[in-house]
């Protein structure tokens, strides 16, 4: 009997204890020749596509991968399927009806086959057995692994609790991005042996400065969230660099100089989710990125990495957010605020007023990582006005300001992600790093207020 699909955001309501639980469930076990067992959890993927979550029926199986039918496919980042050699794949699997098979692809949905893994019933959908296969040639290092579901029917057919890759070499969480540390290194001493520039007299003392950037273009892509996969994404609109898509990487960001932002020096990209009146999209007129500090002593701060990259706010949080919310829209200019939609959800603004909001990134990374499996867990906020523990780098409090020419009505408005709350950002560092430098030098670690040109 075919089983009924949960809503996906009805599951994934706790996507991120979920992800930050799963960068912890990766195992790693030495054994002779330097061989070792890297466990990946199911819901550790980095992307989905017709998955849900529920938690195991036996004690200490965590979470499982369910109602997964031909079709479906997750993505999973970062996995490190050692050096040559023989390697051994298997998956936890469980199922009631049906059988198929699990194609393990890295690259893409229809890159190479790394492994076929047999499903078959075993019982019930919570009677777990362990399939293997062994494969003799694969690819080495930190692969992209996708797990594409094949089906002999049209129902769901089977649930995935892990996958294990038993080769040789070391393993690495799936999703977590290491610095590169000898680059790291030359750009912390580039920085510290800068000198900043004397500060007048009359300048504001606010550690800050900023990238003035106008709307670029729209996709339904996120190169963070599901890079290499165009169209896959709720529709994005994107500012600085004009060249974002869903294959961005860090050198295509240095490698194309057109940007929407000034200054010409900021090659980042920066995006938000598309806002619809109606069925009308609405694009920004500006988006302001502030860089600056919340530390009582910002003179600790230093530059993002090159290539660093993180997310703030929630694409699946969908609750209401009336008068007062936290992180809420406003309305700023003349009249402001004089009202609020028929759902209480948005601000409604007087004809001279402008929607507008503001997203606050965390201001404290790890120091290791520049990505991380949910794209937060390697940053962290500020606590007790310092960095500290496993968040000890203080980097600059990144805020997106957006202002949009519409004042709204009662009908309010929608985002590509759905309701106002799950409003997010993404930030994809690709400052030139001198230019960078000096602006945190200068401006933050100074406590001087700066304009887009990093001067006072």
């Amino acid at each position: 009997m075919r089983r009924y699909r949960v809503p996906l955001y009805t599951l994934l309501v706790n996507a991120l204890v979920v992800v930050l639980a799963a960068a912890l469930s990766l195992t790693v076990s030495t054994q002779r020749a330097q061989a070792a067992t890297v466990t990946v959890q199911a819901e550790s993927y980095a992307a989905q596509s017709g998955v849900a979550l529920e938690a195991t029926a036996d004690m200490g199986g965590g979470q499982n991968a369910a109602f997964l039918a031909d079709g479906d496919w997750m993505r999973f980042d970062n996995v490190d399927l050692g050096t040559a050699g023989r390697l051994t794949v298997s998956a936890r699997i469980a199922s009631a009806v049906g059988s198929g098979t699990v194609e393990l692809r890295t690259g893409s949905l229809t890159g190479p086959l790394l492994a076929v893994v047999p499903v078959a019933p075993t019982g019930g959908w919570q009677t777990w057995a362990t399939r293997e296969t062994e494969v003799s040639s694969h690819p080495t290092g930190s692969q992209t692994v996708f797990a594409v579901l094949r089906g002999t029917g049209s129902g769901d057919f089977v649930n995935i609790n892990w996958f294990s890759f038993v080769g040789e070499g070391g393993g690495a969480a799936p999703g977590w991005v290491p610095v590169d540390q000898a680059k790291w290194n030359a750009q912390l001493s580039q920085f510290r042996a800068m000198t900043p520039a004397p500060v007048p007299g009359g300048v504001v003392r606010v550690p800050e400065f900023n990238a003035t950037c106008t709307y670029s273009h729209s996709k339904p892509d996120d190169p963070i969230v599901l890079p290499g996969l165009p169209g896959a994404s709720h529709m994005h609109s994107f500012f600085g660099n004009k060249s974002t898509d869903a294959f961005t990487t860090t050198q295509s960001l240095l490698s194309s100089r057109p940007t929407s932002c000034t200054p010409a020096e900021d090659l980042s990209a920066y995006w938000i989710p598309s806002l619809y009146e109606g069925d009308r999209a609405v694009e920004a007129e500006g988006m302001i990125v502030y860089y600056g500090s919340r530390l009582p002593d910002p003179s600790a701060t230093v530059p993002f990495p090159e290539g660093f990259r993180m997310i703030a706010g929630d694409a699946k949080a969908q609750t209401p957010t009336p008068a007062g919310s936290t992180g809420q829209y406003w309305c700023s200019g003349e009249g402001g605020e004089i009202g609020r939609s028929a759902d209480g959800n948005w601000p409604l603004c007087a004809p001279k007023a402008h929607l507008t909001h503001q997203l606050v990134f965390p201001d404290c990374w790890d120091g290791k990582n520049l990505d991380s499996p949910d794209h937060k867990s390697h940053v962290a906020f500020t606590y007790d006005g310092r960095c500290s523990g496993a968040y000890p780098v203080a980097i600059p409090n990144l805020s997106f300001v957006v202002s949009y020419p519409t004042s709204g009505s009662s009908a309010g408005f929608r985002l590509a992600s759905g309701m106002a709350s799950s409003i997010h950002g993404d930030f994809f560092n690709a400052w030139d790093n001198a230019a960078l430098g000096h602006r945190v030098k200068d401006c933050i670690t100074q406590k001087a207020k700066c304009n887009s040109a990093g001067t006072f």
